[in-house]
């Protein structure tokens, strides 16, 4: 039981506050004369904040250190991101919820009263409702964008990204309906969903860049094409399993110090874009999140972290005969979310 309520209430906390935000994505990406599709946006918005508030409310002394410390439910950035996001589109952020998600403190001994329990389980209900619905909503965006029947600033892949995520959290929560936890997941999906989403990532900010940008745009193009190496390889059972979870996470980890500066950039106004301050911090709890969900991984197999990564210098020219850059060097790269031509 008290794994059901500590892992219901982390995964609420991280992914909650992703579906508030892709509503409020899809709100502002909303051309004006749309005022059904933005008053429904905003109304999912506010049912996922309700249930992050929920989530906010059970969670305090039922937390792992780790998770309070990863940076996937809020970062040092994230409040700033919201009211610069709010003064910028003129829609309303709440930023309340996530000064109580800063005060969240870790768990020690517990136990899980009945009456938490069955909170718990009526508000992992409430969002499997809630998650039928943005599902729907989201489809039906795509479907009319498809149809060029509507008109919005979001990419069409970029609907389908945060799609597949509302389903991915669906199905989370489903399984601990059904029988009280997550399942031990299957790593190599595990992995092929999170570095097709981290090269999305890539793809969506090199898009939404200054074309002057240069230097950030061929960062951007790097990185794409670093996860399209990873996904081929994972396709094709080219790497250990071992050496594939290692590379993931260095990769992500220099993504990761990436999104960083360029969230840090956005919000100090040092960057040009059209990218939102929020939307810069969303990617980086992502990014954040996947990053412990490798490091989880790899305790599990091994009993401890990460070994350094040695002689990696980032350099794609670089020849030294131990540095595993991260350039996919791969022109027969047939990875079909792949646009690039991976080396």
């Amino acid at each position: 039981m008290k794994d059901y309520v500590a892992v219901s209430i982390e995964t609420h906390l991280f992914y909650a506050r992703i579906m508030k935000e892709h509503a409020l994505f899809l709100l502002a990406s909303f051309p004006g004369n749309e005022s059904d599709l933005r008053l429904r946006a905003d109304q999912l918005r506010g049912e996922f904040e309700d249930g992050l508030w929920q989530a906010v409310r059970l969670a305090d002394g039922m937390l792992e250190q780790s998770f309070l410390d990863s940076g996937e439910m809020v970062t040092e950035l994230t409040q700033a991101a919201e009211c610069q996001t709010g003064r910028l589109t003129g829609i309303s952020i709440d930023t309340e919820v996530t000064k109580a998600q800063m005060q969240l403190s870790a768990h020690g001994p517990f136990r899980v009263s009945r009456e938490t329990a069955y909170k718990v389980r009526s508000l992992n209900r409430k969002m499997l409702s809630c998650l039928s619905e943005l599902i729907a909503f989201k489809e039906d965006v795509l479907h009319r964008v498809l149809s060029c029947r509507l008109y919005t600033s979001s990419y069409p892949l970029l609907i389908e990204h945060i799609l597949r995520e509302a389903k991915l959290y669906r199905q989370i929560v489903m399984q601990l309906e059904r029988s009280g936890r997550v399942a031990v997941f299957d790593l190599k999906n595990d992995e092929a969903f999170w570095n097709q989403i981290m090269m999305e990532h890539a793809q969506f900010i090199r898009g939404l860049l200054d074309p002057s940008e240069c230097e950030l745009i061929q960062s951007a193009d790097s990185f794409a094409d670093d996860y399209c190496r990873l996904l081929d390889i994972g396709k094709r059972g080219g790497m250990g399993a071992c050496a594939h979870l290692s590379e993931a996470y260095w990769t992500t980890c220099e993504f990761q110090k990436f999104k960083m500066k360029g969230a840090e950039g956005i919000l100090d106004c040092q960057i040009r874009s059209v990218i939102m301050p929020l939307l810069a911090d969303h990617v980086l709890r992502e990014a954040n999140h996947y990053l412990r969900i490798l490091e989880r991984a790899q305790t599990g197999r091994t009993g401890h972290g990460f070994e350094q990564r040695p002689d990696h210098c980032g350099d794609s020219d670089c020849e030294h005969p131990n540095c595993e850059h991260p350039g996919c060097g791969d022109s027969d790269c047939e990875h079909s979310g792949c646009v690039h031509s991976c080396g």
